[in-house]
């Protein structure tokens, strides 16, 4: 039988890319602990995936890359996180945002160009940095504290951005910052300079190895052609469904060295393996209804969101409602597989409590879950009588 993370590998390529990714994992598994246990970034991480293409995998073939759909997306990402979570969800945010610049052409071309260029020759890497300790996450509409005044040719930029995944590695960025003479928020392409600091404060629970820094700007100067005007298309959001792929791919490692343990423990008051157990058997039971209940919606959203592109921004409910299940089911089934593995499983010596904690940070990804109720509420309401 084929494995369960298998199931939706729909062609050759595509098998062929998994595989491809599958060895990166394994490699990215045997550094995690370490990374882990010491806050560190794992450059060596981000080194094997610019010299595998992974870096590349969304950028328009127009400009050197391999232009992916979102459900391949989800499918790679899903597999990278089996091996190291932190760096799939640092990663996914590359990835994910190369998508919807794509999908919505919110940048100049030019500007947009350019990036991907640069993505293709020097892995290049982007993210935006937008979350403020004195205005809480940015999806929930707070307005930000860092400004930007006009100077002669463009923009002076101060502030302090906090959860900036990626910023040790990132050369250039995007900020939100408040105009007070236009009393709005805009976006600037920031270059790195010295006016630009890292401040070491990602120090968490889980997703130790995100690089999820402040980052301080100090009169930082941005030129006029660096702030980004235009709005683009209503995508719908679909690229951040690199988020719920990367819970399940921890959710999925979870669930494979259970089900190890389970077949190869057997105790001196057993003569077989603790997988015969009723019990056990059971919890595994509920480990896959889990597990793929929420893969199931994960990949069919992907799926439309690729093939109805005309109605994109009306499958925010559906997106949010991946989301929504497949982090509150991955967290079941870490604890789930926690429960089968014993006292055991909260030993730094084995990954089950890696991913105990990494998997809850999900709760904290956008869209949240009380977002994602509302949006779901405010759909149903909206719905014509009968």
């Amino acid at each position: 039988m084929s494995r369960l993370i298998d199931d939706y590998i729909r062609s050759e390529d595509e098998r062929a890319r998994a595989d491809q990714i599958d060895e990166l994992a394994a490699r990215f598994a045997e550094r995690a602990a370490r990374h882990d246990r010491e806050g560190s970034f794992p450059f060596d991480n981000f080194a094997d995936l610019r010299e595998a293409g992974y870096l590349k995998l969304t950028v328009p073939k127009q400009y050197g890359g391999d232009g992916l759909s979102l459900y391949e997306l989800v499918l790679l990402q899903e597999r990278l996180a089996c091996g190291d979570g932190s760096t799939a969800l640092a990663v996914g945010w590359h990835i994910g945002q190369i998508l919807h610049l794509r999908t919505s052409r919110k940048w100049p071309e030019p500007m947009f160009a350019d990036l991907c260029r640069s993505v293709v020759k020097d892995g290049t890497m982007i993210n935006t940095f937008a979350s403020e300790a004195g205005t809480g996450s940015p999806s929930r509409g707070g307005k930000p504290e860092t400004v930007a005044v006009p100077s002669e040719g463009g923009w002076r930029i101060t502030g302090r951005k906090t959860f900036s995944t990626l910023s040790p590695i990132l050369d250039r960025f995007v900020v939100t910052a408040y105009i007070p003479g236009e009393d709005c928020t805009g976006e600037f392409l920031v270059r790195r300079t010295d006016k630009v600091s890292l401040i070491e404060t990602w120090d968490t629970l889980g997703m130790r190895a995100t690089g999820s820094h402040d980052v301080v700007l100090d009169d930082v100067f941005v030129s006029e052609e660096m702030r980004i005007t235009g709005k683009g298309e209503d995508d719908g959001g679909g690229w951040l469904l690199h988020i719920p792929a990367c819970y399940m791919g921890i959710a999925v490692a979870a669930r494979d060295y259970a089900l190890s343990f389970a077949r190869s423990y057997r105790p001196n008051t057993l003569e077989a393996p603790i997988a015969s157990l009723p019990s056990v058997r059971h919890a595994i039971g509920e480990m896959e209804i889990e597990l793929r209940t929420a893969r199931s919606l994960l990949y069919a959203s992907a799926d439309r969101w690729d093939r109805e592109k005309d109605a994109r921004p009306s499958l925010k409910p559906v997106l949010g409602l991946a989301k929504y299940v497949a982090t509150n089911n991955a967290i079941r089934v870490v604890d789930l597989a926690m429960r089968i593995v014993g006292g055991g499983s909260l030993s730094r010596h084995a990954p089950l409590e890696r991913y105990y904690r990494d998997v809850r940070a999900g709760l904290h990804n956008p869209p949240m879950d009380n977002a994602v109720i509302q949006t779901l509420a405010g759909a149903a309401l909206a719905e014509t009588a009968l």
